[in-house]
């Protein structure tokens, strides 16, 4: 994919198995930020918002891909996902510490985009199921890899999570330009 089509990173590509859901989520510059931007938040908030806004987003992402399956024709999902990005990135930014339901909410309707446009690229997909796990599985490593971050930087580089979600949020509006 080219830099200029970054926020366009699901039809077009192979869907057949495990190894091509894993290698999914590194295919689009929209999958890779919102997914590690959840992590990000996740470590920011603690508590129980560590696991829940993960779960919450990989929950619903399998959700939006099976309703995929079935009406596929909800409009602005690109957009929506090019959303994520750039609202996870304020969040992030501005260390908002929102209400639980209101995180998860937010998190949810995110992972329901996501998973939604992962949902369309599978018509007709070899082992379609195998393809889901790997994109759900490289989806929790990504969360992790927020969260590790997160986690890592809360006593000596604390303005280092503000500072990615600020490039986060500055990447949300160029996908949004580009959509």
């Amino acid at each position: 994919l080219g830099i200029g089509n970054a926020a366009f990173a699901h039809p077009g590509h192979d869907v057949s198995g495990l190894g091509a859901g894993l290698l999914h989520p590194f295919n689009g510059a929209d999958h890779l930020l919102a997914m590690v931007a959840v992590g990000l938040w996740a470590a920011q908030n603690g508590g129980r918002k560590i696991w829940l806004l993960p779960a919450a987003f990989m929950l619903m992402m399998a959700a939006g891909a099976k309703c995929a399956l079935i009406y596929p024709f909800l409009p602005l999902i690109e957009s929506g996902i090019a959303a994520s990005v750039l609202v996870l990135g304020v969040v992030i930014a501005l260390s908002l510490k929102l209400p639980a339901r209101l995180s998860v909410t937010i998190t949810a309707l995110f992972g329901f985009l996501h998973g939604y446009a992962h949902g369309l690229e599978m018509f007709g997909a070899v082992e379609p199921e195998a393809y889901a796990l790997g994109f759900l599985a490289t989806t929790a490593a990504l969360h992790l890899a927020g969260i590790m971050t997160g986690i890592a930087t809360r006593t000596r580089c604390m303005r280092l999570p503000q500072a990615l979600g600020a490039a986060i949020a500055a990447s949300g509006v160029w996908l949004l330009s580009t959509v």
